[in-house]
């Protein structure tokens, strides 16, 4: 029977297993969306995980294991899913654990997704978030600055940092474009695997692209602008901040061309 799952370590998660990490903070995930049994992006992920084991624990599971616990995750349910991989040491927080101690792996499925369909509009919000190369838990800003965008009239919000240059959003990365050219903002933020697939296959298209400081002075002369995740290459943005964005339908085109071009891969 098709079924969603909660597992830990490849097996059953009980309630005693999950009990130490509900509320725990001190751990980091990756997130993808499964489709046909497929993930694009697979080396993305598992660099993710084990660039942030060897930062936050000193120590990094073998990436084959990641993929029998994912192999596993993913056997008796759908072909098309969500799947969110965590990563905690059982010594907890407030310790300081030797690299001898193996991390733990926790994976949850659930329903596919795809995002909303946007375009949005995105309230401009000063903050840097903690250790912003790591997927890590536990970021109440990330609500907290959602909530307070919506309840300003936005649907969702995006990050300057204190030289006020453009990093992400709460749970996405930016993109911008020029009219020819894909531009990321270049700040400190967390490099999502949906924005290495896009920009690996942009460069195997022969999309222009460039990395540069974007700040609010600069939003009024650029053609479009997009948020992305695993659950959608390119959402449009109307509107940042008091700045108003075209539809830029070529924009979105050429994103989920490139998206497209990463074939899924089987754990």
């Amino acid at each position: 029977m098709n079924s969603y799952v909660a597992q830990l370590n490849g097996q059953p998660a009980t309630a005693s297993d999950l009990t130490p990490v509900a509320f725990a903070g001190y751990a980091h995930f990756t997130a993808m969306q499964v489709r046909d049994k497929g993930i694009r992006g697979l080396d993305l992920h598992l660099d993710r995980l084990r660039n942030a084991s060897m930062r936050m624990f000193g120590h990094a599971l073998p990436d084959q294991r990641i993929r029998e616990h994912l192999r596993t995750a993913l056997a008796d349910g759908p072909a098309d899913l969500s799947l969110t991989a965590t990563v905690f040491s059982p010594a907890g927080e407030f310790t300081v654990a030797g690299t001898d101690i193996e991390p733990q792996v926790l994976i949850r499925t659930g329903p596919p997704a795809s995002g909303p369909s946007g375009p949005l509009a995105l309230d401009v919000v000063e903050h840097e978030r903690a250790l912003p190369s790591i997927k890590h838990v536990g970021e109440v800003a990330k609500t907290y600055y959602l909530r307070e965008a919506v309840a300003r009239g936005f649907d969702d919000a995006a990050f300057i940092d204190r030289n006020g240059r453009f990093s992400e959003a709460t749970i996405w990365n930016l993109a911008f474009w020029d009219g020819s050219a894909v531009v990321w903002p270049e700040a400190e933020m967390l490099r999502g695997t949906t924005m290495g697939i896009v920009q690996r296959q942009l460069e195997r298209l022969g999309v222009p692209q460039v990395t540069k400081v974007v700040t609010a002075a600069d939003l009024p002369g650029l053609s479009g602008a997009v948020v992305m995740n695993s659950w959608n290459p390119g959402i449009s943005v109307h509107r940042i901040g008091g700045t108003a964005f075209p539809r830029a339908v070529e924009f979105t085109e050429v994103l989920q061309r490139a998206y497209d071009a990463e074939p899924a891969v089987l754990v």
